[in-house]
């Protein structure tokens, strides 16, 4: 029997039906006692609506079941007996592969806590115990969870503990036959497991990579010396990595952080040459263990207290996740797993996608972060004409703020994110911080920059801070998509999944969902005294790529667009683009000296 208040006993109980078994016993409830399971899962900001999977709820007091009543969506209330335990019963299915939820199948188990448990109203203060259980077919399996170990047996199964009920749904629970290792870093124990790995993995590579960026970043934020480790707030951290055939993403927590990657992106055994796909990974690596101090310590006063079940608004992803998106490449660089020319060529690559969003001239990155439960997580054919990513415009933000520091010669925005969490003693803070600190270490106000940079829509100064620290900006011809305003999927054929905003492609009327068959382009006259006067057949190319555009119409200028809509056979009259009509972003090494001042400056002596 449990001694803590809340006690969670979970068993993986069907592999086939993908479904836990959940037990919750609140040994002293109240009169009237309430629950509910989260609607959202902090860090992704979007209502996922968790009680779509709980099923067969009971309670029982000792041998008497209770009446549930259900009050909305995810609550429910029962009276019970506050002088005896009451125990509820649940399933919970799990078959959604995210980072977010939940996933049980006869190779592997996954959750989040907002997925697999009830939140007790009025005790949400209190210590809560996890008691994972192995069944038969989960025997052999093995456990890695952030939460700390109670009575565990080697294999992981067994109690843990949570201070409260926010420890305990920030600690995801791994389960499975995954292949784990482990290293330290400034003295901090690290453990990394990998679900689904090939025989090719490299861990040992994996392994000597992640310890660089951590060091690398908790030497950032607590200095180059030996006590940095101790100055930070993790005692431990737990890296959980799903490698998939398809897939990519990441969510923060506390200590721990869980991922989801190709598996072909992993490091390979006996290739030296790290591919693209696995410097994404460490990308994202990189990302999410910096939210360790940005977000889950230093994160929104908004976010002071997690409300689970509604949204919770922010003006500042702009800062948690932009300038998160700024950093995590960049400490690579530090880290030495990217070079000059890498990191430019990442960079360029973001400044592309903003630069190639017409949304960034309707919305400012404080109102993206305002909108993102609504938009930049229900992406829709509009969302680029109508929005802007808090991540990537939030990065430029980052970028541009650190360079025009560095120009005036009195701080850098290192030093800004330093002083924030010394400031802010690593806990809420606000704009108004924000912009104080920018003050006392720039030696000026940054208002008009706040303003224009953050909380209006207009561009960047980014040619001229990049050329003051030894970059070239060249502007080559952007691919043909962008040239025509279009975003395509070419799977199976040409699948139009965007139309931007003011672009040849919309003025031609091509529509989002449009399948594009080929085109269609008139002959040369023929010589009227030779052949005699007729009109000229048009010509007709199926289409299979976008560069076969460029291919069949050759120096024409106008074509017929051959388009399927809706069962339709459509004929739209394009525009073709002329040369260098829209450009992308290169950027190239010009002062490597000016360069080396940004990117290898690090300050970091020893607070």
């Amino acid at each position: 029997m449990s001694s803590q208040p809340i006690h969670y006993r979970v068993e993986p109980a069907d592999l086939n039906a993908h479904l836990f078994r959940v037990t919750l016993r609140i040994a002293r409830p109240a009169p009237e006692q309430t629950v509910s399971l989260p609607v959202w899962i902090p860090g992704s900001y979007l209502v996922r609506e968790f009680s779509k999977n709980l099923q067969q709820l009971t309670a029982r007091q000792g041998r008497n079941s209770l009446p549930l009543q259900q009050v909305d969506k995810n609550t429910w209330r029962v009276l019970s007996n506050p002088a005896k335990a009451l125990e509820l019963s649940y399933e919970v299915y799990a078959l959604d592969s995210s980072v977010r939820t939940a996933w049980l199948d006869a190779d592997r188990g996954f959750f989040n806590g907002t997925s697999l448990c009830l939140r007790v109203h009025g005790q949400e203060q209190q210590a809560h115990e996890l008691e994972l259980v192995a069944t038969a077919a989960s025997k052999h399996w093995s456990i890695a969870t952030g939460l700390t170990a109670q009575s565990c047996g080697k294999d992981g199964w067994g109690r843990y503990l949570a201070a409260d009920y926010d420890e305990l749904v920030d600690c995801p629970v791994e389960m499975g036959a995954f292949w784990s290792g482990s290293f330290s870093a400034c003295g901090i124990a690290h453990r990394f497991v990998v679900a689904g790995a090939s025989a090719a993995f490299d861990g040992t590579r994996l392994l000597a990579d992640v310890k660089k960026i951590c060091e690398t970043e908790i030497r950032f934020w607590h200095g180059a010396g030996r006590g940095a480790g101790a100055r930070a707030p993790q005692r431990d951290f737990l890296f959980m990595l799903n490698a998939v055939d398809d897939g990519y993403g990441g969510l923060e927590h506390r200590n721990s952080t869980a991922l989801i990657c190709q598996r072909r992106d992993l490091p390979r055994l006996g290739s030296s040459a790290p591919s693209e796909g696995y410097g994404t990974l460490l990308g994202l690596i990189s990302h999410e263990y910096f939210h360790t101090w940005n977000v889950k310590r230093l994160r929104p006063a908004d976010f002071s207290r997690y409300r689970y079940d509604s949204e919770q608004y922010t003006q500042l992803l702009w800062f948690f996740e932009g300038f998160t998106s700024y950093y995590d490449d960049l400490l690579l660089r530090r880290a030495k797993l990217l070079d000059d020319v890498g990191y430019l060529k990442l960079l360029g690559r973001t400044i592309n996608q903003v630069l190639q969003t017409p949304g960034r001239k309707i919305q400012s990155v404080a109102q993206s972060s305002m909108d993102a439960w609504v938009k930049y997580y229900r992406q829709d054919e509009n969302t680029p004409n109508a929005t802007v990513s808090y991540y990537t415009k939030g990065a430029l933000v980052a970028l541009c703020l650190d360079l025009t520091l560095r120009a005036e010669g009195r701080s850098n925005l290192d030093a800004v994110m330093r002083a924030l969490w010394q400031r802010c003693h690593g806990g809420p803070m606000t704009q108004d911080d924000f912009a104080q600190v920018l003050c006392e270490l720039g030696g000026r106000s940054f208002q008009p920059e706040i303003d224009a940079w953050i909380h209006s829509k207009g561009e960047l100064p980014l040619q001229d801070l990049l050329e003051r620290f030894g970059v070239r900006v060249h502007e080559d011809a952007a691919p043909l998509a962008q040239q025509l305003g279009l975003r395509v999927s070419e799977t199976q054929g040409i699948q139009i999944k965007n139309v931007l905003r003011h672009g040849l492609a919309e003025q031609a009327g091509f529509c989002c969902g449009d399948e594009w068959l080929g085109l269609e382009l008139a002959a040369a006259p023929t010589d009227p005294v030779a052949h005699g006067p007729r009109k000229p057949a048009p010509l007709a190319w199926r289409l299979h790529k976008l560069d076969d555009v460029a291919l069949y119409a050759g120096q024409a200028r106008q074509v017929c667009a051959l388009v399927a809509r809706d069962q339709r056979l459509l004929r739209l009259n394009l525009t073709l683009p002329q040369r260098a009509s829209a450009t992308a972003w290169r950027l190239t090494v010009e002062d490597a000296r000016a360069l080396g001042s940004w990117l290898d400056a690090q300050d970091l002596t020893d607070r």
